[in-house]
């Protein structure tokens, strides 16, 4: 298996240098939106990257004065991506536009870079130039430490990024790790950890562990004043600021989101979970009244939990989302007058909790439903049967469980509480509802 890291790196670069990095920043861009406009241009999207390259790898190569053909080549890749992903958008039934290329970048890889311990060299539109690390202290906690300066990870390429007048590279690493974990193991002896993701509260888990939407919220906002701002302004300079902006914005909360997707992994390996299990992410903006900006951040912390628990060996899936949030958790009684706003009541058993922690044991124990016990997939119709098993791993081990607060559910209603040492977490399991 492999586990895959990026670490940005600063570059040292000269004027000179940097002339020629630009041009090359903008030759790239001209060559992936070339192999976008081609790929448009028949009665299908063409997405196939071995045709893509035949029909318009000679063409971008002499309109480009001879483009350096692996930069090309990385370009045509770029350009097939951002095609497949259109395509796969309009099969799903959602609105998709024809991929346009303006965030300075260039993508490299070991043909076009050659990656040393203190600089890089880089392919340009003439010949090549070296650019010095701008590195932290090589013994400081940084990921710099921890993944590139490593001998168990390898670099693979990187991409340049141009951001408020910094050249940046991101260089890819990957090392290869035996999982701890397989999937069998994962579905028969698994701990599940729950997560409901939504708009006041980006990320809840079913251990109690909120990270609220107030800080992303605010920034979101701010962000949004500043660009309808410099809209007023209408000038060159208040569209090349509001580029700035977006990117100050996007990095800003690509941070954000790295930090909560370590601590649901680091919350997932305290907890002994071999599975984090999300609602399936699809429509979630229609069902959550998200914005565009939140459906990003989901996308995203998805993306990192996802690659980032590889590591650990833990599987990362998506579950039905249907009823989680109308469903009781404690006897699976559903109705929409269950949630009122973020405050949860069973109309039914009368537990009350927080609607989101609520939901996120819902979907690890939706994740159970279907991967431990076909008969239980219908719980309102099968309750009072899976009620009668006592259900476990398939070796006779011990009970599969949703990791809550304070114990473990699985299920079949089960509750066993646990050592108050396992008792993490912001948010317990309300005192109205204590040992139901």
């Amino acid at each position: 298996m492999e586990v895959r890291r990026t670490v940005p790196v600063a570059l040292d670069v000269d004027s000179d240098d940097a002339a020629l990095l630009e041009d090359t920043v903008d030759t790239f861009l001209w060559s992936a939106q070339y192999v976008v406009d081609h790929a448009f241009q028949g009665e299908y999207v063409t997405t196939s990257k071995t045709t893509l390259d035949d029909e318009t790898y000679g063409d971008v190569r002499e309109k480009t004065d001879g483009f350096n053909g692996g930069l090309v080549q990385a370009a045509r890749n770029k350009a097939a991506e951002a095609c497949k992903s259109v395509v796969a958008r309009w099969k799903n039934g959602k609105k998709a536009s024809k991929p346009t290329f303006t965030s300075p970048h260039v993508v490299y890889d070991k043909r076009t870079a050659t990656f040393h311990d203190d600089c890089v060299s880089l392919a340009t539109t003439d010949g090549r130039i070296e650019a010095d690390y701008v590195l932290p202290d090589e013994d400081s906690d940084t990921p710099h430490s921890e993944y590139l300066f490593s001998d168990n990870y390898e670099t693979t390429g990187a991409e340049l990024h141009y951001q408020d007048g910094n050249w940046v590279l991101h260089v890819h690493c990957k090392k290869d790790v035996e999982s701890a974990t397989s999937n069998k193991a994962a579905t028969e002896n698994g701990t599940v950890l729950g997560v409901d993701l939504g708009v006041n509260n980006l990320a809840v888990t079913s251990t109690g562990t909120f990270w609220t939407g107030n800080e992303f919220d605010h920034w979101r906002r701010e962000y949004e004043k500043r660009r309808g701002s410099l809209q007023k302004c209408g000038t060159r300079w208040a569209h090349e600021n509001i580029q700035s902006v977006g990117r100050k914005e996007e990095g800003r909360f690509k941070l954000m989101l790295h930090r909560i997707s370590n601590e649901l992994v680091e919350a997932a390996r305290e907890n002994g979970c071999s599975v984090i299990a999300f609602e399936d992410l699809t429509d979630i903006r229609e069902r959550t009244s998200a914005s565009w900006g939140h459906k990003w951040a989901f996308d995203r912390v998805y993306e990192y939990v996802e690659y980032k628990a590889k590591e650990y060996g833990i599987v990362v899936e998506q579950v039905d989302p249907e009823n989680t949030s109308q469903r009781c958790s404690h006897c699976g009684f559903t109705h929409p007058d269950n949630r009122d706003g973020e405050d949860f009541e069973c109309l039914k058993c009368g537990y009350e909790n927080h609607a989101d922690y609520n939901a996120a044991k819902n979907i690890g124990l939706r994740y159970l439903r279907r991967h431990q016990n076909s008969e239980s997939s219908d719980w309102l119709e099968n309750r009072d049967a899976i009620f009668e098993r006592n259900q476990t791993g398939g070796d006779g081990g011990a009970p599969l469980g949703v990791r809550l607060n304070s114990g473990m559910m699985n299920v079949n209603g089960g509750y066993s509480p646990a050592s108050s040492e396992a008792r993490t977490g912001v948010h317990a399991e309300s005192h109205r509802c204590s040992g139901r």
